[in-house]
């Protein structure tokens, strides 16, 4: 019975510490507080009324042959534990497959977010964590741009609303959800470059549904592991790639980009609370995106990685 008693006192001193620290200071691709690929309504920790210190991250994917590897370096700054904003740079280092320059050179991302409702609010132990974000991306010359022969460089957005909640009333299992919709123009935030609609693709913005669900363990050498996964909408088509394929096999083409899921792992080194932060995934994107036509972007089982550092 201590056994149980204790485990069970761990569990909830680990989710209560860990939903405002370790998953407060993980930030996402966008370099948004957040898992993997979506943001949470938690923001950078700050103390009450002031600035807080800045949290970097790197993140790395396999993107394999035609993808190629993808690398993000992120900066983000909390303000009164409400608030943040954050800078990305994106770069990329070219796969072996003809269609691997599609998805070469960098771009830019910038991204605020503000927290309306805190978690628990009105003396509630239910009311989630409510927040509205919104990330630019600027200066990509991926698919999108590429195909279409644009004069301008990829320009996309996202804006968001999203609910988080750390869930401590199961005994024995404490855990995190995570859901809300986006309204976007990008194509796989950004990496595929500008969203399209239609057989020709022109841009347009599309709503999107996003969510996570995550458990906490103990790990290792004082340390808490936190499992979960991610479900992100996409739009299904990118700007002008149709037109492009159609062209590229002289047959009648619409190519179509799946939801996005990842499995990852994060691992809190130390239980009195660490600002370091590491991530592991595996991340399921597009693979066979026209059926009939052999065109296979090769990214339905790739391995993803990140480090999160809160000064």
């Amino acid at each position: 019975m201590n056994t149980k008693k204790l485990s069970l006192a761990f569990s909830l001193f680990v989710i209560t510490v860990f939903s405002q620290t370790s998953f407060a200071q993980g930030l996402n691709w966008d370099g948004q507080t957040g898992a993997l690929i979506t943001p949470f309504a938690y923001t950078a920790s700050t103390p009450a009324h002031k600035f807080g210190k800045p949290e970097v991250a790197f993140h790395y994917l396999n993107g394999g042959k035609v993808i190629g590897n993808q690398y993000d370096f992120s900066v983000t700054e909390g303000i009164a534990k409400r608030f943040e904003v954050g800078f990305t740079q994106a770069f990329s280092s070219a796969g072996s497959s003809p269609l691997t320059s599609l998805f070469a050179n960098g771009y830019t991302t910038l991204h605020g977010k503000v927290t309306f409702v805190n978690e628990n609010a009105f003396k509630t132990k239910w009311v989630p964590a409510i927040a509205i974000g919104a990330a630019g991306r600027f200066g990509g010359q991926r698919v999108s741009y590429q195909v279409t022969g644009a004069k301008s460089t990829d320009t996309n957005a996202d804006f968001y609303i999203v609910a988080t909640k750390t869930v401590t009333q199961v005994k024995g299992l404490p855990f995190v959800l995570n859901f809300g919709e986006k309204v976007t123009n990008a194509s796989v935030l950004g990496v595929a470059g500008n969203a399209g609609n239609n057989l020709n693709a022109d841009q347009r913005w599309q709503g999107r549904l996003f969510g996570a669900a995550a458990v906490v363990v103990k790990g290792p050498a004082k340390s808490a592991l936190i499992l979960g996964s991610e479900a992100l909408q996409e739009p299904r088509y990118v700007q002008g790639l149709n037109g492009y394929l159609t062209k590229l096999t002289e047959t009648e083409t619409r190519a179509t980009i799946p939801t996005s899921l990842t499995y990852f792992v994060r691992v809190v080194p130390h239980l009195e609370g660490s600002p370091l932060q590491i991530d592991f995934a595996v991340l399921q994107a597009a693979g066979k995106i026209a059926p009939g036509v052999p065109v296979d972007l090769n990214a339905r089982a790739r391995f993803a990685t990140a480090v999160s550092y809160h000064f």
